[in-house]
């Protein structure tokens, strides 16, 4: 368990060193904060989506990787579905305003942009493949309970079919699907610039991560228990109960141990992105996104660990 705890430890370490030099360039100018927001645009509508296209047609075919991918998207919707009920359950009494942050923060995790390079940190292609099912699922729900939390005290919320299909992560799923399905093989002039590309995924994800921590205002941070709530949450209760139940599903191994890092991960940005959208605290969005991610440096070597025991 504790040479576990250290490998995994040392991966996140690893990115958070990324995300410390993103920090440090957006204090002395080298790449501020506004840059680092202009580049989220370039890393979900770009990068992302050509890491999850390579996941498909670098993992080769097979009846137990297929398997595997309908596996991890009906775990997908298992593991929203618990970390909303929590959400819902923890933060009811919560006044509105700060409630509807809370649950989105609390339901979605950081599959893209911390999940993805975690993955492939520990568990290579395939750990990127299975993550990539869950964030079918992250869509999903993101457009649906994700615009419900922040409107229905408004009167505002509308199903939108078209936001839910034509998305980067769903498309690429779309896309790469049947070149793994059809084992297709794709030529170097088209292979090799979604490669070059996808290797952007990590350094960017994380260079742009530390833009926000550095400027976030840690000094408020201590007074909002509401953050507390949300760390435990999405960092604790939803990994440990999603690992449990999966765990007696029979589900073990790369997936079991893939689907942990996606239930750990911390909130996404897109709590901040929707804040804004549908005028919510921003300031207290980034606040919860950026704390509870710092947090999830102790808490997400301990829960791949566990998961690798268990499996």
């Amino acid at each position: 368990m504790i040479s576990n705890i250290l490998i995994a430890a040392e991966q996140v370490a690893i990115l958070y060193v990324i995300v410390a030099v993103g920090a440090i360039s957006d204090k002395i100018g080298w790449f501020p904060e506004k840059v680092g927001k202009s580049c989220t645009d370039l890393l979900f509508y770009i990068v992302t989506p050509a890491k999850i296209i390579e996941s498909f047609f670098t993992l080769e075919y097979s009846k137990e990787t297929a398997l595997g991918l309908f596996k991890a998207l009906g775990c997908g919707a298992l593991l929203h579905i618990v970390s909303i009920s929590l959400g819902m359950l923890v933060f009811m009494r919560t006044p509105k305003d700060k409630g509807a942050i809370f649950k989105f923060a609390a339901a979605f995790g950081n599959c893209g942009y911390m999940g993805l390079p975690l993955a492939n940190a520990v568990l290579g292609a395939e750990g990127v493949f299975y993550c990539s099912a869950v964030i079918i699922t992250f869509q999903v729900f993101n457009f649906t309970y994700g615009v419900y939390v922040m409107t229905a005290d408004k009167g505002g919320f509308k199903f939108d079919a078209k936001k839910l299909i034509l998305n980067p992560g769903v498309i690429s799923v779309i896309i790469g699907m049947p070149i793994f399905m059809l084992s297709l093989k794709l030529p170097n002039m088209v292979s090799t610039p979604i490669t070059q590309i996808a290797n952007l995924n990590t350094p960017l994800a994380m260079l742009v991560f530390g833009t926000f921590i550095a400027n976030t205002d840690f000094k408020t941070i201590f007074r909002e228990k509401g953050i507390y709530l949300t760390a435990l949450v999405k960092l604790i209760l939803v990994p440990v109960i999603v690992i449990s139940v999966l765990r007696l599903a029979g589900i073990r191994g790369t997936l079991l141990t893939a689907l942990a890092i996606a239930s750990s991960a911390p909130p996404a940005n897109n709590t901040v992105m929707f804040s804004a959208k549908y005028d919510r605290d921003t300031g207290l969005a980034s606040q919860t996104v950026a704390s509870v991610s710092l947090i999830s440096i102790f808490t997400m070597p301990v829960i791949i660990a566990l998961s690798q025991v268990v499996g």
